[in-house]
């Protein structure tokens, strides 16, 4: 039996052709290859307020039989995290959140950056990633014509140098490490 997986986006628009295929493989490198992940798309969330009031309220009764909860907030939204998590696993509930250090745009970035322009230190503070960094970088490597603008493709790039995303990423690297505790995975 497979095990059911489902990804929690601030909002799933764009963020999820980057999120799914992330989730897949790290819990592919676990040991999980057969994972059935889910990007939420309904409700669609559209930010971080209504991320949590949703996690809190309305996806437990229509989620509660995934057994794996994956939220991935902006890093500068990301505050309670752990108590978050917290108040799921007293509803039985096992969520795991990793803020993207600054933005989930950053991770496909990773495999990318030599391409960027912009010293990596910089990109992982950048107050503008999205404007400045990731919508020049989507416009030049991405493909207009798609519904995700070439985010999957790019992503799967990336994920081709899976430990070198990590390496770049420590909060990927956390994600992983609690999720191996979580899983009984080696």
């Amino acid at each position: 039996m497979s095990l059911k997986v489902l990804v929690i986006p601030e909002d799933p628009t764009y963020n999820g052709a980057i999120l799914q295929p992330l989730a897949e493989r790290m819990l592919a490198e676990i040991g999980k290859q057969q994972a059935r992940v889910k990007v939420l798309t309904d409700p669609k969330l559209g930010g971080i307020e209504q991320a949590r009031r949703a996690i809190r309220t309305e996806l437990p009764d229509r989620y509660r039989h995934v057994p794996l909860w994956l939220f991935f907030p902006d890093a500068d939204e990301a505050g309670e995290m752990s108590q978050l998590e917290g108040e799921m696993r007293q509803m039985g509930i096992a969520l795991f959140g990793c803020a993207a250090q600054p933005e989930v745009e950053a991770w496909l970035l990773a495999g990318h950056r030599q391409r960027l322009g912009v010293p990596w230190s910089e990109v992982r503070q950048h107050s503008r990633l999205k404007e400045e960094v990731f919508a020049p970088f989507i416009n030049a490597y991405g493909n207009p014509r798609l519904p995700d603008q070439g985010r999957a493709k790019l992503m799967q790039e990336t994920l081709g140098q899976y430990r070198g995303l990590l390496s770049c990423c420590p909060e990927l690297q956390d994600l992983e490490q609690r999720l191996r505790r979580h899983l009984g995975a080696a």
